[in-house]
C-alpha cells in the first residue's frame, strides 16, 4: 500500500469484496504516509480477492487458513526511511557527513544514558494525532459516558495544520452544530466524519450510534489512546526523576521478555530487596525488562516510588478518578496492561541518499512557520528494526530532533 492509512483501505477492501469490514483481519495499523506490506486474514471468496482492484495498492493472495490475526500479532517491523532536508538546529542545511555524524553521536547518547541500543518506549504521536490529538480526548470522553462530547470533539476538535476546507467544516460543526449544514461542507475524504453526520441527521440526538459508525478498531484505538496518555506522562515523570529505564528500582513491576521480543505480562514480578540484584543482572542480559503502567478497570500499579510516577502520570492525563467500565459498549473496557520503559533497536545502518528532494508539495512550498528542515540540506537513509507495538516516529524523533509535527 502507499500512502493509505489502514483503517480507510480496510474498508475500501471490504466493499470491494462485498463483505463486512469486521471479516478482514489485521495485525497492526500502518503509517498513511509510507509504503507498507502487512499481512491480512479476509474471510471472502478467494476469486473476489483476486479481482480487487485499488488504487495505489496490490493484493497477492498467499493461501487459505483458517487461523484469524489480531492486533499485535506480528514479531516486529522493518523501516527503510528517508530523511530530507537536514538542517542544524538554528535551520542551516548540513551535508551528509555532519548529518550522519549527528545520528551517530546520539545513538552513543543512548548507549551511555540508557546503556544499551534503545530509547524511551514513548507512545508515538500517530496514535493521538500529531497535529488534531484528538483521539485521547474523544477516549477520555467515551470511559466517562459523555458520547455527545465525543462526537462534539471527533467532529469539531482544531487541528494545527488543517486544509482549510477541514476548517472550514469543522468551524461549520462547532458553530451550528447542523448535522446537514456540516455535512454539505464536509471534504469526500473525511469519510468517517460524514458517517456521523448522516446517523445524526436520521436520528437527532443519538450521539452513542453516531459514535458507533466509526470502525470497531478505531472505536478501541481512543481507549488505548487514553491509556497511553497516561503511560506517556508517567514515562517523562520517571526520565525526569532519574531513575533508570532498564535497570529496575524498590517496588517496580518487571516482565520476562519472550523469544519473539514481546514481555509475558503474566509473569511479572515486583523487585524486592531479596530479588533486586538478580533483577538488575537479568534486565542488563534482556532476560527481563522494566515495565509501566497502560492503566485499566484491573491495572496493576508498581509501588514505591515507581509507583508514586505512576500515579503521578495518571493525575496528569486527568484519568485519576475513572473505572474504565465503559456500560454502554462493554467491549470496550479495558482491564490494562504494562508496557516496557525502554525499547531496542536492531540492525540500524545510515547512509547518505542521493534521490530527487521534489516529491510533495509540501516540499515545493518550503520550510513554514516552526518547521526544521532545510531545502538545501541532505538526504539520509536510515534502516532498522523495532519490536512489535513500538514507533519508528519514536526513535526518528530521538534522532532528529525536530518538531512533533514532522513525523
Amino acid at each position: 500500500m502507499t500512502n493509505w492509512e489502514s483503517n480507510r483501505y480496510l474498508r475500501r477492501l471490504a466493499r470491494s469484496c462485498g463483505i463486512n469490514r469486521n471479516r478482514i483481519f489485521s495485525s497492526g495499523i500502518k503509517d498513511k504516509r509510507a509504503i507498507t506490506t502487512q499481512i491480512l486474514v479476509i474471510d471472502a471468496a478467494r476469486r473476489k480477492v483476486e479481482q480487487v482492484e485499488i488504487p495505489d495498492s496490490s493484493i497477492e493472495v498467499l493461501g487459505r487458513t483458517h487461523q484469524k490475526v489480531a492486533m499485535g500479532d506480528h514479531d516486529g517491523n522493518r523501516f527503510t526511511i528517508t530523511v530530507r532536508g537536514c538542517c542544524d538546529s538554528s535551520g542551516n542545511p548540513i551535508d551528509a557527513k555532519e548529518a550522519m555524524m549527528r545520528v551517530n553521536k546520539i545513538r552513543e547518547g543512548f548507549l551511555e544514558s540508557i546503556g544499551a541500543d534503545a530509547f524511551p518506549n514513548w507512545i508515538g504521536p500517530q496514535r493521538f494525532g500529531s497535529t488534531r490529538p484528538v483521539t485521547p480526548m474523544v477516549g477520555k470522553a467515551v470511559i466517562a459516558g459523555d458520547f455527545e462530547r465525543a462526537v462534539d470533539l471527533y467532529l469539531g476538535m482544531r487541528g494545527s495544520r488543517e486544509s482549510e476546507d477541514s476548517e472550514t467544516f469543522r468551524s461549520s460543526w462547532r458553530e451550528s452544530k447542523d448535522p446537514a449544514i456540516s455535512l454539505e461542507l464536509a471534504p469526500e475524504r473525511l469519510g468517517y466524519e460524514s458517517s456521523m453526520l448522516k446517523h445524526l441527521m436520521e436520528k437527532p440526538d443519538d450521539y452513542l450510534g453516531a459514535f458507533q459508525t466509526l470502525p470497531k478498531s478505531l472505536q478501541l484505538l481512543m481507549i488505548h489512546s487514553a491509556q497511553s496518555l497516561a503511560f506517556n506522562h508517567s514515562l517523562s515523570a520517571r526520565i525526569k526523576s532519574g531513575l533508570s529505564l532498564i535497570e529496575p528500582s524498590l517496588g517496580d513491576l518487571v516482565a520476562p521478555v519472550k523469544p519473539n521480543g514481546r514481555i509475558d505480562v503474566g509473569k511479572m514480578s515486583f523487585v524486592t530487596e531479596t530479588n533486586l540484584e538478580r533483577c538488575r543482572r537479568n534486565c542488563n542480559l534482556g532476560r527481563l525488562v522494566v515495565t509501566g503502567t497502560l492503566p485499566g478497570r484491573d491495572g496493576e500499579y508498581a509501588i514505591g516510588d515507581p509507583g508514586k510516577l505512576e500515579i503521578e502520570g495518571i493525575e496528569k492525563a486527568e484519568l485519576s478518578k475513572v473505572d474504565w467500565l465503559v456500560r454502554e459498549i462493554p467491549r470496550l473496557t479495558t482491564s490494562g496492561t504494562r508496557r516496557p520503559l525502554s525499547v531496542p533497536f536492531r540492525d540500524i545502518s545510515v547512509e547518505q541518499a542521493t534521490e530527487s528532494n521534489s516529491l510533495s508539495q509540501r516540499w515545493d512550498e518550503g520550510p513554514l512557520d516552526g518547521d526544521r528542515w532545510h531545502p538545501e540540506g541532505s538526504c539520509l537513509r536510515l534502516r532498522f528494526t523495532l519490536p512489535a507495538g513500538t514507533y519508528a516516529t519514536v526513535l526518528m524523533r530521538e534522532l532528529m530532533r525536530s518538531p512533533l509535527d514532522h513525523y
